[in-house]
């Protein structure tokens, strides 16, 4: 590789491609160090610069982390979930093209707390069902999610195979409760040890953490979580649309 423009194309963008192609194909693997910028250099005949730049621009990606004093190491590539409606997350997965998969932890009747009973409109204390849950996605585990349900409906859920059967699905599709709209709370959050032992990463990762109500028609609390999801597994996106300004006063329509 000459140090030039190819096709239009910069050399840097040339040598990022390379090297993703690379990580992509498993030249380089996951959690494996690149080699040097010296080795780089050598390698693809190209400048300190291109190799830094293409560097940079595969961290940005998430594809690469720089560990200052030990090198430039894989990442396992993070996938991007949109929130554009409500769907679950075998739904958010394959439509990605990733396999989903579930670990289930345990299901239980517990008191509702404070908060629980709150966003399914309860008693505080009230017997709720409580389905704790891993959502893995290609073998990997992405999500630790608690799951609170009224304990009515929460009984007929746990009667299922809850590995392979989505809440959602069960919910709208085998008793007839349609998922019509959800309110959707993210914060980042450092994993506690049950958090953190449920998705295999150390103590004090960073995580995810969303809390999502579910509501039925007339505007009824159905479902309540807890999602847990890796940060360095996982981005969010979404689009969003400018409000319409008001008017200035005077101005003509």
């Amino acid at each position: 590789m000459k140090e030039h423009f190819l096709n239009a194309t910069p050399l840097y963008a040339v040598l990022e491609m390379q090297i993703a192609t690379g990580i992509a194909s498993g030249d380089f693997p996951v959690g494996s160090r690149l080699p040097t910028e010296d080795d780089l250099i050598e390698r693809f005949k190209v400048s300190r610069t291109t190799v830094r730049k293409a560097i940079q621009n595969l961290t940005g990606r998430g594809l690469v982390e720089i560990r200052r004093g030990t090198g430039t190491f894989v990442m396992q590539p993070r996938i991007t979930q949109e929130l554009t409606e409500l769907t679950g997350f075998v739904e958010d997965m394959q439509a990605l093209g990733h396999e989903p998969t579930a670990r289930l932890i345990d299901r239980k009747v517990v008191a509702a707390g404070a908060d629980v009973a709150r966003q399914l409109a309860l008693a505080s204390g009230a017997r709720v069902m409580r389905i704790r849950r891993v959502r893995i996605a290609n073998g990997v585990a992405m999500s630790f999610d608690e799951t609170y349900l009224p304990i009515e409906i929460g009984e007929k859920i746990v009667t299922h195979d809850l590995e392979a059967e989505p809440i959602f699905a069960l919910l709208e599709q085998r008793y007839g409760i349609p998922l019509v709209e959800a309110d959707y709370r993210l914060e980042a959050a450092c994993a506690d040890r049950d958090v953190a032992a449920a998705l295999e990463v150390e103590v004090g990762s960073p995580v995810f953490v969303i809390e999502r109500t579910s509501y039925t028609s007339a505007d009824r609390p159905i479902d309540f979580e807890k999602l847990h999801y890796r940060g360095d597994l996982i981005r969010f996106a979404t689009r969003l649309a400018r409000r319409k300004s008001a008017s200035p006063e005077g101005t003509a329509e």
